[in-house]
């Protein structure tokens, strides 16, 4: 069975730091591309970042570009997002999310992941 589970969220002022884990079982991620989502109150599931190993890919939505990263020297079938200079606008539960590969990750904005984890709160405060 495969699963997800995020961990690291937290509260954090404003310019701060964050580090998310994934942990994967049921799978390996020579499988599996790993993307982050973010959803915050009242808005609609938005796509993050992702790294696939089929194809040493990785991309960043425009509103993180620069200021999170997805480490490559990842511990087997765990995931990280650092998450520097933080905002408010931030602010949301982060999921992680698996889909098959052969996957390249800048068709990460288009397509429907098929497990997905059961989230962490981020809420950085101003």
């Amino acid at each position: 069975e495969v699963q997800l589970v995020e961990s690291g969220g937290g509260l954090v002022q404003a310019g701060g730091s964050l580090r998310l884990s994934c942990g994967a079982s049921g799978f390996t991620f020579d499988d599996y591309a790993i993307g982050w989502f973010r959803q915050a109150p009242g808005k609609e599931r938005e796509a993050v970042s992702c790294i696939s190993e089929s194809d040493g890919s990785k991309s960043y939505a425009d509103s993180v570009k620069g200021r999170f990263t997805i480490p490559s020297d990842y511990v087997k079938n765990m995931v990280s997002l650092q998450m520097n200079s933080l905002k408010p606008e931030d602010t949301a539960v982060y999921y992680c999310a698996a889909v098959a590969t052969p996957f390249w990750c800048g068709a990460l904005f288009d397509t429907v992941f098929d497990y997905w984890g059961q989230g962490t709160q981020v809420t950085v405060s101003a």
